[in-house]
């Protein structure tokens, strides 16, 4: 049986971003995203470590947009067994705000369950920031800083 798969985008900037991206960056950037995978009437998200919540009931609050990105055939059990072994690629000590965050972990579900990840603007965030002359300037220091911390920055 066919379960759809959704990509629930957040924009943790809550508007900001697109308000502000312009004249601070150069260019405009229309959110800071969060994403999840929600399928089997579960969000799965990376957060300090893979998470499962309700969906609508984690720290993100509501989506911005709820993205379908198909179906698939997958079961649960095979999907949640699938969990299990990325739990290692995915911990608060591998967390990296640009290269492996939640954007990376749900895109990564995506295709597993039905071969579509995330969306292209939130996949291309990192290098559109990193064009910018404030993210070239920064990026940086940022990739300095979780490599330096271990990843300990990552949300809970």
């Amino acid at each position: 049986m066919a379960v759809p798969v959704q990509v629930w985008v957040y924009d943790l900037s809550n508007g900001m971003m697109s308000a502000m991206s312009q004249q601070l960056l150069g260019k405009q950037l229309d959110g800071l995203w969060h994403t999840a995978i929600v399928v089997y009437g579960k969000e799965y998200f990376f957060g300090g470590g893979i998470q499962v919540a309700h969906p609508g009931t984690t720290q993100a609050g509501q989506p911005l947009r709820k993205v379908a990105v198909g179906t698939t055939e997958v079961p649960q059990w095979l999907f949640e067994q699938w969990i299990d072994g990325m739990r290692d690629k995915y911990t608060a000590e591998t967390y990296h705000l640009l290269t492996n965050n939640c954007n990376n972990f749900a895109d990564d579900a995506g295709e597993f369950l039905c071969a579509k990840g995330v969306p292209d603007y939130v996949k291309n965030l990192p290098a559109d920031f990193a064009s910018t002359p404030l993210g070239a300037m920064m990026t940086p220091m940022i990739d300095s800083f979780f490599k330096s911390m271990g990843g300990g920055g990552a949300p809970v």
